[in-house]
């Protein structure tokens, strides 16, 4: 029977420490910049390439498809081999693909270019966790984890800003090519950053690398058949309705994932997920929490985006200013949280979760009962709400999510919670565009995908979207209170 392998930590300086920190948050901002920014130029690259709304999701959804797949064996390779190779490596074919992105002569080559920066993005983030989970501990950890939530929370509010400028200096014909270009000497930095400042963080364990290849098979054709139908769900009534019989190979794929997980592990080898940290309840707790979050925050920056330029006509760039007042507000409170964790733990979580739902219902009454002109103005500060308790979240959960978990497995366990974020996302933005462009669809005899769709019909597809971002982050509350009561039924019988 072979032992796991173990992570050999190298000692740091706390200087050496924060530097290390620093360039891998940055090149996680990077990974989810490059998420929230496409966004905004949909409309662009509709009118450029002649994209159908498939098409469309596909540029975003399928950039979460790839990064989902890639999360958890690149964790593994990080967990066993080096983290700092492994940055270096996504690092260089993101650039590449960032650079084909941007020449794409049509909407195939950009979706390959954009499936490869999510493999990019998929080797990437998994050491940003593993990294933070290692060399930090305690308060300093909570400290570490705040910030990132901060930085992770200015890249998605100010993706969509800066896709915009990109968009206002390259034109409406080939703006969307400068949002993919601006990737190119970001990433040429990080790289130089990388090189220079991030040390050796541990020592390769010894022996052969374990990827279970068996369960890696099994958990792609698990993931990409869950994320499937929802991928190719658009809310136009050319959608296949045979896409759903994927959710029965998902089951059967689940199953078989599991058992040959338990059979591997049984053997004394190590398995691609060990199931046992499922076993731990903040850990399984906060994933969930965090999986069911990702799947309403992404879709509402998203379909505030659309309703903006779509139904108020607003340019680019203006619409992705409205959630610059989220990404200022998160990032100071994502701060506070991270000190404030380790002495109010969940109940953090739990209220951060309540003012985001204020937050979102104050979005649909700005969008829907507030003069045209004044619209903007209405939802940008109903965003400051949101963001308000959007950063009492993302850092506190993460920081509760991985208290338990053992440091050797902090990339692993950090790449699958990562996964949840991404299915996630792709399943929340698949629901709420579907439900978007339906309603447009229904109410507007198919014109609303060429513009023909008037003000009230972009009210009730920007309402009813809403509506299932709201229920979603009930469903997240829910858990949050589940774990709460969990955590005090354990403090009590252990006092």
């Amino acid at each position: 029977m072979s032992n796991p392998p173990l992570t050999q930590s190298i000692p740091l300086s706390p200087d050496k420490r924060w530097r290390a920190y620093w360039v891998c948050v940055s090149v996680a901002a990077l990974t989810i910049l490059d998420l929230s920014k496409v966004n905004v130029g949909l409309p662009s690259i509709e009118s450029a390439l002649g994209a159908s709304p498939t098409e469309l999701q596909l540029v975003v959804a399928g950039y979460v498809l790839t990064f989902g797949l890639t999360l958890v064996p690149a964790g593994r390779i990080g967990d066993q081999r080096s983290r700092k190779a492994m940055f270096l490596i996504g690092l260089s074919l993101f650039l590449v693909t960032s650079a084909i992105c941007a020449l794409a002569p049509n909407g195939a080559v950009l979706l390959v270019g954009r499936l490869l920066q999510g493999v990019a993005a998929g080797i990437q983030m998994p050491q940003v966790i593993g990294l933070v989970q290692q060399l930090f501990q305690g308060a300093e950890r909570g400290k570490a984890f705040g910030l990132f939530g901060a930085t992770i929370g200015l890249a998605t509010a100010f993706g969509p800003t800066l896709g915009g400028l990109a968009i206002a200096v390259g034109g409406p014909s080939d703006g969307w090519r400068w949002i993919f270009w601006m990737n190119v000497p970001l990433t040429l930095v990080a790289i130089a950053l990388a090189v220079w400042l991030l040390p050796q963080t541990r020592l390769p364990s010894p022996g052969r690398l374990e990827l279970d290849p068996v369960g890696v098979l099994l958990f792609a054709v698990t993931v990409l058949s869950l994320m499937w139908p929802f991928l190719f769900t658009t809310g136009s009534p050319d959608d296949d309705p045979a896409r759903w019989w994927t959710l029965v190979v998902f089951v059967l794929g689940l199953i078989a994932f599991v058992a040959w997980e338990r059979r591997y592990a049984a053997t004394g080898r190590h398995p691609l997920v060990p199931l046992a940290l499922f076993r731990v309840s903040s850990f399984r707790n906060g994933t969930v929490l965090a999986a069911v979050y990702f799947a309403a925050m992404p879709s509402m920056f998203l379909l505030t985006t659309l309703y903006l330029q779509h139904g108020l006509g607003l340019q680019a760039v203006y619409a992705g200013m409205v959630g610059i007042g989220f990404a200022l507000v998160s990032a100071v409170t994502s701060m506070i949280g991270g000190r404030l964790v380790d002495r109010l733990g969940r109940p953090l979580v739990v209220w951060g979760i309540a003012l985001l739902l204020a937050g979102v219902g104050l979005l649909v009454l700005a969008a829907v009962s507030t003069p045209e002109a004044w619209t903007p103005w209405a939802m940008a500060a109903a965003m400051v709400l949101a963001g308000a308790g959007g950063g009492f979240v993302v850092s506190p959960n993460q920081t509760l999510t991985l208290a338990d978990v053992p440091v050797k497995q902090g990339g692993l366990a950090g790449s699958v919670g990562q996964l949840g974020q991404r299915i996630g996302t792709a399943i929340g933005t698949a629901l709420t565009l579907s439900i978007f462009y339906a309603t447009i669809y229904r109410e507007s005899g198919g014109d609303g995908s060429s513009g023909g769709a008037g003000i009230d019909v972009y009210h009730d597809a920007y309402a009813l979207a809403m509506l299932a971002v709201a229920v979603l982050l009930a469903v997240a509350l829910a858990v949050g209170l589940v774990d709460l009561g969990a955590r005090r039924r354990r403090r009590s019988a252990l006092g």
